[in-house]
């Protein structure tokens, strides 16, 4: 047991018998730091100058303070302090009283055998090293929790990436009490230009005059921190320098200054500071990553908005006035931009042209060969003489089929032309969904009418192949042009929309609209005609608009 300098532990023996007192003194001295005392009044005086003993040794029966009593204010102190009583047989009840409390580790009964002591002091040596080493585990423990909840609030309640980097550096420079406290976040290893610090208010001096560039240089190479002091204005000063990595990767540099404290940092503190660090650096990398796909999302969202600009300058926003017709046409793509189109082309010699197209999938892709075809479509419509709607189709496979066959991809089209002079239409169709011929006059009884002249998509196949169909329209005819967006809609069964039920209200069951609901809602349309109003009812009940939705109208005044 025996120990020497200044590793040995404090131990404190109280007893008004100076013999007694004498004895302890002289059984222990050689393996512990004794302190004496012939009363409880002044072994609370020692206490208070020196502090916690590992062992107290007391006589039960003292005048003025009994030992059980005097233990009993040492507890609240002192929890850790292991204390054994001396007492006789008839302190029996006290020894109890004390025991019970927790006050009273062990007790001896006097006149004591030294060995026996020898061995119980021995024993409560053992305790109280376990205990203190337990206590100081727990404490490191509740200390790095405490330093991490800390940083992990800090770090949640940040609003970006550079307040992220502005409240971990301060938390990190309070914790540990640093006179100031740099952070150089890391590109590709290298410090980046920005710079996040903290000071200490309380501190006359901002920093002192030492170059930290050489040991952030070496943890940079070492990726292990760095420990350098120094003697400034007459003060010691510290300085710490420790990298941020996750998973190897260098995710920015911590630098940490103490002046005037007259011990560096500890390894504990180091070891916490590692350790802090470290936990950082997994959320300043997942915030880092987070930032950099918000950034590109906001650049996809801003290239996605010229493109939505650009494909709604394809459309043509300001339809013909043409007397004897009305036309109508609106267009709305899914995401920002989409695969559907329409086309209203005037020919000089007087002819209407007509298109409403889908280009399969959605977004971007869609959208590029939806300007294709808009573009290669009015160069077919701009000629002085234009061919048939049919050939004009087979020139646009012939011009986009290479390249929508190589990438999986096909148009739907119907193309109309109709000549005022004569209300002829002729139209052929590449696969799109029926175009309905639709009358005021008809009764509603009456089942739709759908120009069923139809052939496959374009890009199906390197030649396109199909017919083109011709009819005579009538004064309060309408031609109505759909993508299956409208079509596929859901919409509810029930025009009351909702139903009550057991819990409450509740919507009623949905489907596709059709084209045969597209024909039941046109019937209930008053006249003239809004295409607006029409698709705002398809749209009131969509929750979600999961298809571009197009339609055109053609109205035979």
């Amino acid at each position: 047991m025996a120990e020497t300098g200044v590793d040995k532990l404090k131990l404190m023996v109280v007893d008004d018998e100076p013999d007694n007192l004498d004895l302890l003194y002289r059984t222990f001295r050689r393996d512990f730091q004794v302190y004496k005392a012939n009363h409880a009044h002044g072994a609370l005086e020692i206490l208070d100058k020196v502090g916690e003993m590992a062992v107290i040794i007391s006589d039960q029966r003292m005048p003025e303070m009994s030992g059980s009593e005097f233990f009993s204010r040492t507890v609240e102190r002192f929890p850790d302090t292991i204390r054994i009583l001396l007492t006789g047989f008839t302190d029996v009840e006290d020894l109890v009283d004390a025991i019970n409390s927790g006050q009273v580790f062990k007790y001896i009964t006097k006149p004591w055998n030294p060995e026996r002591l020898r061995a119980l002091v021995e024993q409560a040596t053992d305790t109280y090293r376990l205990v203190k080493k337990r206590t100081q585990e727990l404490r490191r423990a509740l200390r790095r929790e405490s330093l991490f909840n800390a940083v992990t609030t800090a770090i949640r309640e940040s609003l970006d990436y550079d307040s992220m980097l502005q409240k971990t550096v301060a938390t990190i420079g309070q914790t540990f009490e640093a006179t100031s406290c740099m952070l150089r976040p890391t590109e590709g290893d290298r410090l980046t230009s920005e710079l996040f610090s903290y000071y200490d208010s309380q501190s006359d001096v901002l920093d002192c005059a030492f170059d930290s560039t050489p040991l952030i240089e070496k943890v940079l190479q070492t990726r292990h921190y760095e420990l350098a002091q120094e003697i400034y204005d007459g003060n010691p000063c510290h300085h710490l320098v420790v990298p941020l990595s996750y998973q190897q990767h260098l995710v920015a540099v911590l630098t940490l200054h103490q002046w005037g404290r007259h011990r560096p940092w500890e390894e504990e503190d180091i070891q916490l500071i590692a350790g802090v660090a470290e936990q950082a650096a997994l959320a300043l990398s997942q915030a880092k990553l987070y930032q950099r796909l918000q950034e590109k999302q906001q650049q996809i969202h801003n290239e996605l908005e010229v493109a939505r600009q650009i494909q709604y300058n394809l459309l043509r926003q300001s339809l013909p006035d043409i007397k004897g017709v009305k036309v109508q046409a609106c267009c709305y793509p899914a995401r920002e931009v989409g695969g559907d189109f329409f086309e209203v082309f005037v020919h000089p010699k007087g002819d209407l042209w007509l298109a409403v197209g889908d280009v399969s999938g959605k977004g971007v892709p869609a959208a590029l060969f939806m300007a294709s075809v808009i573009s290669v479509l009015r160069r077919e419509l701009s000629q002085e003489a234009p061919a048939a709607p049919n050939v004009v189709m087979q020139n646009l496979n012939h011009a986009l089929s290479e390249d929508l066959i190589s990438n999986n991809y096909f148009i739907t089209l119907v193309l109309a032309c109709y000549t005022p002079s004569t209300r002829e239409l002729i139209y052929t169709n590449a696969g799109h969904i029926y175009p309905l011929l639709w009358s005021h006059k008809a009764a509603s009884a009456d089942n739709p009418n759908y120009l069923k002249v139809r052939s496959v998509p374009l890009g199906i196949l390197p030649k396109w192949q199909g017919q083109s169909c011709s009819l005579v329209l009538a004064p309060g005819d309408t031609l109505l042009l759909t993508s299956d967006g409208i079509t596929e809609a859901m919409v509810f069964n029930n025009s009351s929309n909702l139903v009550k039920t057991v819990s409450g209200v509740e919507p009623v069951e949905r489907s596709m609209l059709n084209q045969d609901g597209l024909w039941q809602l046109l019937q209930k349309e008053e006249k003239p005609l809004s295409l607006n109003h029409l698709v705002a009812r398809i749209q009131a009940d969509n929750y979600v608009q999961e298809d571009d939705q197009t339609i055109l109208s053609l109205e035979i005044l």
